[in-house]
């Protein structure tokens, strides 16, 4: 009895899989497998260098404006 439910289940299941295969190779899902790994390891020239957050909140000085700040206060 239970094959009568099974088999017919996986034969739909396999025929979806193939929809879902054929859409993403339609789709252009395989059309470049390397090109993702290569721009990973590509530096972003285009985008300028973000600004260090101060440590403490309301601090704007940091590195050696605030070594500069610190050897003044002695």
């Amino acid at each position: 009895m239970g094959l009568y439910i099974l088999i017919p289940l996986s034969v739909l299941l396999v025929f979806v899989i193939g929809i879902i295969f054929w859409w993403s190779v339609r789709s252009g899902q395989y059309d470049d497998l390397e090109g993702p790994s290569v721009r990973l390891l590509m530096d972003d020239e285009d985008e300028a260098p973000r600004a260090a957050k101060p440590e403490v909140p309301g601090q704007t000085a940091s590195g050696p404006e605030q070594a500069a700040m610190d050897r003044r206060d002695r």
